[in-house]
């Protein structure tokens, strides 16, 4: 089995299974907080900025805004709730001056395959329960330290929801997990349908 830990190896690559944070401003100094707060929740083992050289063959790079906005992405590995280790990443979406900036934080597809994690039904489905559970866990974490708008668990899920739309209100019907901060508390919908 190939592994999934590989940068160099770019069918670890591809699509994200995703944690999706709305961070609720375009501040640079808020965006760095969370992504401090995701990154030390998540557990992520170094930060680098090429997915063309392992680890090992580059220096890592400072986990900030700047970092983004120069590589794109953040790149790392982290120990999945299976304990396999695997490759993993972090981008920021930018929303401007009008509108809430988001910070996505995932595991590519190629490499959850390399691990046998089941997250594809073979036709529309995309959900992995111990993955959703598992981001979800760093969300809550992550949530402690830096506070955010509204967090989305699944695949592909960045701006599938925002939290004005949602007026604190968690949807009965969820084709992804929400984490929805109401009161100070961040509450947990998981997928259900």
């Amino acid at each position: 089995m190939s592994n999934p830990a590989s940068f160099r190896d770019q069918s670890n690559w591809g699509d994200g299974y995703e944690l999706g944070i709305e961070v609720g401003s375009t501040d640079d100094a808020d965006l760095q907080i969370l992504l401090s707060a995701l990154w030390s929740a998540a557990g992520v083992r170094g930060c680098f900025g090429r997915k063309d050289c392992e680890p090992d063959e580059q220096d890592e790079v400072p986990c900030t805004v700047a970092s983004l906005a120069e590589y794109g992405h953040l790149l790392g590995q982290v120990r999945l709730p299976t304990g396999q280790l695997a490759v993993c990443g972090c981008t920021a979406v930018r929303g401007g001056d009008e509108s809430s900036d988001w910070l996505d934080f995932y595991v590519p597809t190629g490499a959850l395959d390399k691990t046998g994690t089941v997250y594809w039904d073979g036709l529309t489905q995309f959900r992995s329960a111990v993955i959703d559970d598992w981001l979800a866990g760093i969300a809550m974490e992550t949530f402690k330290q830096a506070p955010f708008r509204l967090g989305l668990v699944g695949w592909m899920v960045s701006g599938g929801a925002d939290a004005s739309t949602l007026a604190h209100e968690l949807p009965e019907e969820r084709g992804m997990g929400y984490l929805l901060p109401h009161g100070g508390v961040l509450r947990y919908g998981a997928a259900n349908i």
